[in-house]
């Protein structure tokens, strides 16, 4: 695996594997890798040529100072993830090298509804600063193929967005979530859980479960409720429990039974922040 740390030589050894014929499969991260972010790099490598990874933890999308000086960082583990995976490369940038001008938001997005409901909402900005360094990680890496985790449903659309709005020539792959044997969502949030909170986080998978398996046409309004109460008495301090159609999150209380839709969850374990999402 080649490691670059420096955007234009990264950019300029791509490019001229591009000339040459290859593609460039691209899995951005925040590190703190788990089977999850492997199993992208392993659909990259299915479809053949580079398969490139990022690591660097976005200052520009965290809205709470606290969260970003808490994010997990284990850089050491994750290169030797990577290496067993046989990924090609990796960029390994620092701030500096992503925002020399700083992290300011630059640039405002028209992300329209997306950024106003569910994530948007309980985050504001966070979603511009996801913008702000994928735009700038496709300026750099020339990536034919974008590789997303589906766990982090809003994000993928606004990525997609994102893709649309500045006419990117990458294309999007949107991976299934990857869970644990007992249903929880993998994610690098799960490294500051204990071991009696990890128990007691797999309530948002099984809570989402209940939503999919006890829909019907109508009102959904109770559903949701239900879904809520299920979560607070079970400790949870609850964001939000939703049915959005599946395609532009629309939430919704009444169901037509025939648009796609999907189940999606946010909520506090103490300090930490959980997601999750279940196509119904």
């Amino acid at each position: 695996m080649i490691l670059f740390k420096k955007a234009a030589e990264i950019n300029d050894w791509l490019l001229k594997s591009k000339v040459s014929g290859q593609k460039i499969r691209f899995i951005p991260t925040m590190g703190a890798l788990h089977p999850g972010h492997t199993s992208l790099i392993e659909a990259s490598k299915q479809a053949g040529s580079i398969s490139v990874c990022s690591i660097f933890v976005n200052p520009a999308q965290f809205n709470d100072a606290t969260d970003f000086v808490n994010y997990p960082t284990t850089i050491e583990k994750d290169i030797d993830a990577l290496e067993k995976a046989v990924c090609d490369v990796l960029f390994l940038p620092a701030v500096s090298e992503m925002y020399p001008a700083g992290n300011g938001n630059e640039k405002t997005y028209n992300l329209g509804y997306l950024e106003t409901v569910l994530v948007g909402k309980y985050r504001p900005g966070h979603f511009q600063g996801v913008c702000l360094v994928v735009h700038r990680l496709l300026n750099i890496i020339p990536a034919d193929d974008l590789y997303l985790g589906q766990k982090d449903y809003q994000q993928c659309m606004v990525i997609k967005k994102l893709v649309e709005l500045e006419k990117l020539n990458t294309t999007i792959h949107i991976c299934p979530t990857l869970r644990e044997t007992s249903g929880l969502a993998m994610s690098s949030r799960n490294m500051r859980l204990t071991a009696e909170a990890r128990e007691q986080a797999v309530k948002i998978f099984e809570t989402l479960s209940y939503v999919k398996n006890n829909i019907k046409p109508g009102d959904v309004a109770a559903l949701k409720q239900t879904a809520i109460d299920k979560l607070t008495n079970a400790g949870f301090n609850v964001d939000y429990v939703e049915i959005a159609t599946a395609g532009n999150l629309d939430l919704i209380n009444h169901w037509d039974g025939n648009r796609k839709l999907v189940a999606v969850a946010a909520a506090f374990l103490g300090d930490v922040r959980l997601i999750d999402n279940m196509l119904l």
